[in-house]
């Protein structure tokens, strides 16, 4: 099929409320959920995620494209219609070490990318580095080094891949949500937002870059949204209002970051202000979760004791004694620690899926739901909607469609939101 992200720009410059969802998972059942339809399918790695070194998910970029399409043809849909971004893909992992040697590790990780086929970069460099004077980063070293990864971007393209589509920008949001709670946000003013397409469109001109300029297509811009353990910020149209002229005036269209637990109507104004790329993770595997739980309290009932899986309690018990992913985020007293771990908006609980224990409890929660038919009382009591689905023929009554159509009720907002449904 044509480049889907051409056709977003063109469509908006038209006057087009369209866009597309970009997927930032890694987990099979987020995958498998959105790996469907007819419409084309963005899926995004992150630079912790994916990289030279594995990442957090143990997988080269080259692994992660496998992984992916081996899903996607588990599924029937079609690879035409698949494509994959690098997020963040920077010296984000390694801003602790001088500038040289981390920028060295960000341009080695954009090349791997581009050459793995990923054909959407987001090349961000907004990032002080551990030599870097104190304070805010200098926004001309961010254009200098943003235009440096580019060329190694362009320097791993070969004669039969496609020519991938850049995304700039130094207001990013940090990855997965905000830390802190915060109460307000300061949007991004248009004049900023010029600024940054100025120096950044310099840095490439001096750097040779010219024909690379040409693919960068959207800028991430801070448009008052954001998400965190225990609050979302909604989306307020009337403060992006600047944003949304300037866009307007350009050729540029925006890259909408932590869009994850916005209302239906604030995704579709987004999408309306120019705001095309939506990004979504943790709202996914939260909604994983929350499936995932109401099968293990529907197990409660209906398996003896000993028999019982106790995923909760093996995953709350994982997450204790390896609090590397979650501490950082998760404040309070220990009650308040205790919930976070099981129901925090960040859904740092995505990160311990993968491990043995977690996953062994898993196999044996679905094996013994699998024994019997899940009673509607139970379907009602803990998975309503799903129930009603169920009730009128629409999912099958099985844990995996029960799984898989809660994921969906997410990704159908963002469908509805980017023109594709």
């Amino acid at each position: 099929m044509n480049n889907p992200f051409d056709e977003i720009v063109q469509a908006q410059k038209r006057g087009e409320v369209r866009g597309i969802a970009s997927i930032c998972s890694a987990h099979p059942a987020v995958l498998k959920a959105a790996l469907q339809g007819n419409a084309a399918v963005l899926i995004e790695s992150t630079c912790n995620q994916v990289n030279q070194f594995g990442g957090y998910t143990g997988m080269l970029p080259a692994d992660f494209v496998r992984f992916v399409k081996n899903i996607a043809a588990q599924n029937g849909f079609p690879a035409e219609r698949l494509f994959l971004g690098g997020d963040h893909l920077g010296p984000s992992p390694w801003q602790e070490q001088p500038a040289a040697a981390a920028m060295s590790k960000a341009t080695e990780l954009v090349h791997m990318y581009v050459q793995s086929g990923y054909s959407k970069i987001h090349l961000d460099a907004s990032m002080r580095l551990g030599d870097d004077p104190p304070g805010p980063l200098d926004p001309q070293i961010s254009a200098l080094r943003t235009a440096q990864l580019a060329r190694a971007a362009e320097n791993a393209l070969s004669d039969s891949a496609l020519a991938p589509r850049y995304v700039i920008g130094t207001e990013v949001p940090v990855p997965g949500g905000a830390r802190e709670h915060e109460d307000g946000i300061s949007v991004t003013t248009a004049e900023d937002a010029r600024h940054t397409l100025e120096i950044t469109h310099a840095a490439f001109v001096g750097a040779g870059l010219e024909s690379a300029w040409e693919r960068v297509l959207a800028l991430v811009v801070q448009p008052g949204v954001e998400f965190g353990d225990d609050f979302v910020l909604d989306y307020n149209p009337v403060a992006a209002s600047g944003l949304a002229r300037f866009s307007e005036a350009t050729q540029f269209i925006y890259e909408a970051h932590s869009t994850d637990y916005q209302k239906s109507e604030n995704l579709r104004a987004l999408v309306r202000d120019h705001f095309a790329i939506l990004k979504v993770g943790p709202a996914l595997t939260f909604a994983y979760r929350e499936a995932v739980f109401a099968l293990a309290r529907m197990e409660n009932e209906l398996i003896p004791a000993g028999r019982c899986s106790n995923l909760i309690k093996v995953l709350e018990d994982v997450m204790v004694l390896h609090p590397e992913y979650w501490q950082k985020y998760y404040h309070g007293d220990e009650i308040a620690q205790r919930l976070a771990r099981k129901f925090s908006l960040s859904d740092r609980l995505r990160y311990y899926w993968g491990d043995p224990q977690v996953q062994k409890a898993l196999d044996r929660l679905m094996q013994n739901i699998l024994e019997k038919e899940l009673p509607r009382t139970l379907l009602s009591q803990y998975a309503p909607l799903q129930w009603e689905k169920v009730r009128s023929g629409r999912i099958e009554n099985t844990p995996q469609a029960i799984i898989l159509d809660k994921i969906n009720c997410v990704l159908e907002e963002y469908a509805l939101a980017v023109g594709s449904r």
